[in-house]
């Protein structure tokens, strides 16, 4: 079976929320779609080990902040590669709640979905959440952040909790032809490429991986740059 086809499906980048009575939280989901129209309901699909995961059992209600190209990775490696359970994600973010008290970030953010959880389903790792959406609006008119975008013009990898996470085969790898300036990052995956070089992080286009800062770190998982191996 050729599991590349899997990445010729269409995705977004999104960050899922939920909570209540203090405890609160989000993360980045990337497998979400609408179900009917009328009423308005989506489908998303949350690791089971994910906390994010735990407060939408407890409170059974989600909120779906869709991501413009604009957000950074730095902005994308807080929701997506950090644990609700050690850090406060919310803490220094724009956020506003709705009818269901759970917050919407609004950060980066073109347009939201607030639901209650009308369903759930099973599928091993993972839970797909149905909710029946009770609020949304418009909040930007930038264009929405896709997965290909994240892949290609980001440089960003899918986190092993992620719905389309698949291992990379060693042997595949290893025959592909890549260029010799580009290095990953030993702890999350993301790719430094020069050509687009790091410009959240004040890294601009052309700068070899060589010429960075000792001090710069990963934009997605804050690693050191000494974890970085060479691709």
């Amino acid at each position: 079976m050729n599991k590349s086809a899997l990445h010729k499906i269409s995705y977004g980048l999104y960050i899922i929320s939920s909570g209540q009575d203090g405890k609160f939280n989000g993360q980045i989901g990337n497998t979400m779609f609408q179900v009917t129209s009328d009423p308005a309901t989506i489908a998303i699909s949350i690791n089971k080990e994910n906390y994010t995961h735990e407060l939408i059992k407890l409170t059974r209600k989600f909120s779906v902040s869709i991501l413009s190209q604009a957000a950074p990775m730095t902005f994308i490696g807080l929701f997506g590669f950090k644990s609700g359970r050690d850090v406060n994600k919310l803490q220094n973010v724009k956020t506003k709640t709705g009818p269901t008290g759970v917050p919407i970030v609004l950060d980066y953010s073109i347009g939201y979905l607030e639901t209650e959880l009308m369903s759930e389903l099973d599928c091993g790792t993972h839970t797909i959440f149905v909710g029946r959406v009770v609020d949304a609006d418009v909040t930007g008119n930038e264009e929405p952040m896709t997965y290909d975008y994240y892949h290609k013009v980001k440089g960003g990898k899918a986190s092993k909790n992620a719905p389309t996470y698949i291992k990379e085969d060693p042997a595949t790898k290893q025959a592909q032809t890549a260029p010799a300036a580009r290095y990953v990052c030993s702890v999350c995956g993301y790719v430094y490429d020069p050509v687009n070089g790091d410009p959240d992080s004040g890294v601009a286009p052309g700068t070899r991986f060589e010429d960075i800062p000792d001090s710069w770190v990963c934009p997605i998982c804050g690693a050191a740059k000494a974890q970085f191996e060479k691709e």
